[in-house]
């Protein structure tokens, strides 16, 4: 039996090719996959096509539109046999690491790629990230998937979609995985590190709407729902007393993901800890992780994020920004109670921080 691989088209520039009269880039035609990529008939699989009734540049992605593509994959998630989605790079690492919050306990591979160059365009990088999409989403082993868990493959290499990052606008090598080694890398052969691929943590549980946790089957259960009232707090040099007031005073908010220097160090000035102190006094989560892109926070290591951790500030680890974002959003619909929510975003649910 061949896998079923259903690729779904979100939008972005691996979708685009040049009208040959007006050399005008417009959508592709993804009913028409096979006679523009034909080297696709050489994959030992079936490939059927799906894509959003709009498809969008992923700039205007949004938590409706993770809903839509949650919704695609769940409806249809006992007809395939993995899932590729075609998504525009800027805002692929939010939308991997949703995903992968998303579904717990997955047993198929939901693989995220895109292209730099449209794929109509001559010295494209489409082609290859497509192919190679798809043979990883269709490879199995004793009658089972080998991957089962989300990743994006961009330019040669697979990583963990919640341990991604996009670093380069304008090379093909897009996206970095700092602090997790690449799951698969495409060289000659399709070598794929079996030790690296998700193989579950607290994936037998399953985390309740109430603080009465219930075990759950090994089955696939999909949690769409996102809260929307968070923010990201950037610290910079100068940053002012009434810009950091204004944020944490934002009406309705429920979480912050702080991003501080080096191993989670910030400004030690009273009216900064104080701030920091009521906003977490008043029910708003907040999440300690680095602005370094390698690395992790360990709060109390400098004398800077002592106060941080006096206060009861999550630790984000070596989580990245965009994962700690998601995650948070998810575990406050999921997991609410703060003693609760502290544990969990402090542990690894789907592989995206180290333990």
């Amino acid at each position: 039996m061949k896998p079923k691989i259903l690729l779904i088209y979100t939008g972005g520039t691996i979708g685009m090719i040049k009208d040959s009269e007006t050399r005008a880039l417009r959508s592709f035609d993804f009913s028409e996959l096979l006679h523009h990529i034909p080297e696709l008939k050489q994959l030992d699989c079936e490939i059927e096509t799906t894509s959003f009734e709009d498809p969008i540049d992923s700039s205007d992605m949004d938590l409706s539109h993770w809903r839509v593509l949650g919704d695609i994959i769940n409806s249809n998630y006992n007809n395939y046999h993995g899932f590729v989605v075609l998504h525009g790079s800027d805002t692929m690492s939010y939308t991997g690491s949703a995903l992968s919050f998303m579904f717990e306990n997955l047993t198929k591979p939901v693989v995220l790629t895109g292209s730099q160059l449209p794929i109509g365009d001559l010295r494209t990088d489409a082609k290859e990230n497509l192919i190679t999409s798809i043979q990883l989403a269709s490879e199995w082993e004793n009658d089972a998937p080998i991957i089962k868990e989300v990743c994006i493959y961009f330019e040669y290499q697979l990583y963990r979609a919640n341990r991604t990052a996009k670093m380069n606008a304008e090379h093909f090598e897009a996206f970095s995985s700092p602090n997790y080694p690449p799951l698969a890398i495409s060289g000659v052969h399709l070598n794929i590190d079996k030790g690296l691929l998700w193989q579950g943590g607290f994936d037998h549980i399953a985390i309740a709407k109430t603080k009465n946790l219930k075990r759950s089957p090994l089955k696939m259960m999909y949690r769409p729902e996102m809260e929307s009232r968070v923010v990201v707090l950037k610290l910079f040099p100068g940053i002012t007393q009434e810009v950091v007031k204004a944020i944490c005073n934002v009406k309705g908010l429920q979480g912050i993901v702080l991003e501080t220097y080096g191993s989670g160090n910030a400004p030690t000035s009273k009216w900064f800890i104080d701030i920091l102190r009521e906003a977490l006094l008043s029910g708003i989560r907040i999440i300690n992780v680095t602005q370094c892109r390698g690395g992790a926070v360990d709060m109390g290591k400098y004398e800077t994020s002592v106060a941080l951790k006096k206060i009861g500030m999550v630790s984000g680890n070596d989580i990245t920004t965009e994962a700690a974002l998601v995650k948070m959003m998810y575990l406050l619909i999921y997991m609410p109670e703060s003693g609760d929510f502290k544990k969990y975003f402090e542990s690894s649910l789907r592989g995206e921080i180290s333990v």
